[in-house]
């Protein structure tokens, strides 16, 4: 299927179905399923028990007193995973201006805020929650940022709870680092690598001499005792380091660094990524990239272009879709998502590729694809059920689960058009 070449962003109010318990047995019957992990099945079912997906086919014997989903002539896929966003630090724009909050930015010390964990603010009242789970997405990665190094991101579920803890699929999940001298507090390219250098030598130094470093007999390090914890499993490997870079040259810069370190790196954004796409195959590093924009935002970022995630996938790149630019990953454009992933299908990137892009392959990149991102016998209920395509601008999600569960909360957008659909008997029209 082929998509139009033109972006629309408007907000679509997905339907809203009564409420299922995560304890009850729900059977979701006569759709079209695609599990990622395997073939699609027309006229399938899935079975969801105690929150968690307990059989998938086309034969499922469905128990005495489930509830039943009549899902044909409809899609049923694993919920959306948008995995880099700031949904939830933030709400009602720049504070300053309009008396909102923002939680998604610590000062640091020097440009390094490693020890920053993005969720911790998190807000699981914020009024964009609701909007974006009702159009199928069920997991974001939530980011901080600002800075060398912006501190540790993590993944969690739209469901709905009082605390961030309880919202949480896995922290931490990555260290952001954002690329440019700026951010560093250093004035070329050259320098910044440089301080990266010294930073790293540092943890690796106070590592083998924390005791004399604790007794004050070492030289000065690069940054405080807290930040060079912070960053020991980035050091070690066991947690991936994501770098906001765009520029072919400092990509290269960037996969040549972590080869020298031995680090586990995920590249974000990647604007001109295409134009080193099998060095970046060859390193067997992942890209977080969008599809939605080809206007340059820097000189960084001049070679930007759509077919982006398309060529990267062609040399053999692991391919994250998220959204950037106006479609990015703050706040409600979170549920832009799908059609991110509708315009890298009109771009060159496969249908099937675009739905993994967007459900198993961020979860397989997180870590977390035992329990999410296909729909398999044992993962956590975390799907959809759509009118048609979830690609097509006209889809609707008609029910949500997130770990098995939906949810009746109305959007700010729902209560809205609810407030004026009965008019008052004495309004006149125009």
């Amino acid at each position: 299927m082929r998509y139009p070449r033109f972006i629309v962003q408007v907000a679509v109010t997905a339907a809203l179905l009564p409420a299922f318990a995560g304890a009850q047995v729900v059977a979701i019957t006569g759709g079209t399923v695609y599990p990622v992990s395997g073939p699609r099945i027309e006229n399938g079912t899935v079975l969801i028990r105690d929150g968690k997906i307990a059989a998938v086919g086309a034969n499922v014997a469905i128990p005495d007193g489930a509830l039943r989903v009549d899902a044909r002539g409809k899609w049923v896929t694993p919920g959306l995973i948008h995995a880099l966003t700031s949904l939830g630090l933030g709400e009602g724009g720049s504070p300053e201006f309009s008396g909102g909050y923002s939680d998604g930015r610590a000062r640091g010390t020097d440009g390094i805020a490693a020890t920053f964990d993005a969720w911790r603010g998190l807000n699981p009242a914020n009024t964009f929650i609701a909007p974006n789970r009702q159009e199928g997405v069920t997991s974001v990665g939530v980011i901080g940022g600002g800075g060398m190094i912006g501190g540790r991101t993590a993944l969690i579920d739209l469901v709905e709870a009082t605390s961030a803890t309880a919202m949480l699929r896995k922290a931490p999940t990555a260290m952001l680092g954002g690329f440019g001298s700026p951010s560093a507090g250093t004035g070329a390219r050259d320098e910044y690598w440089d301080k990266w250098r010294r930073l790293l030598d540092d943890v690796k130094a106070y590592q083998l001499r924390r005791a004399a470093y604790e007794s004050g007999s070492t030289r000065t390090f690069e940054t405080t005792q807290a930040n060079l914890e912070a960053l020991i499993p980035v050091v070690t490997g066991q947690l991936p380091l994501m770098l906001d870079v765009d520029r072919a040259s400092d990509i290269l810069a960037a996969l040549d660094f972590a080869k020298q370190y031995n680090l586990k790196v995920w590249l974000a954004n990647a604007s001109e990524g295409w134009m080193v796409a099998k060095e970046i195959a060859a390193a067997k590093v992942p890209v977080f990239v969008g599809a939605m924009s080809d206007i340059p935002t820097s000189f960084d970022a001049l070679g930007q272009r759509r077919e982006n995630a398309a060529v990267l996938r062609a040399a053999g790149v692991t391919v994250v879709l998220v959204g950037i630019g106006t479609s990015g990953g703050g706040d409600f454009n979170v549920r832009n998502i799908r059609q991110e992933a509708g315009n890298a299908v009109a771009y060159g990137l496969s249908w099937d590729e675009a739905l993994r892009a967007v459900t198993l392959t961020p979860a397989e990149v997180m870590g977390v694809a035992g329990s999410v991102g296909s729909l398999q016998v044992g993962r956590d209920a975390n799907l959809v059920v759509w009118s048609g395509d979830p690609f097509e601008f006209s889809t609707r999600a008609e029910q949500v689960f997130v770990q098995g569960r939906t949810f009746e909360t109305r959007s700010r957008q729902q209560q809205l058009t609810e407030r004026y659909l009965t008019l008052p008997p004495s309004y006149r029209r125009p």
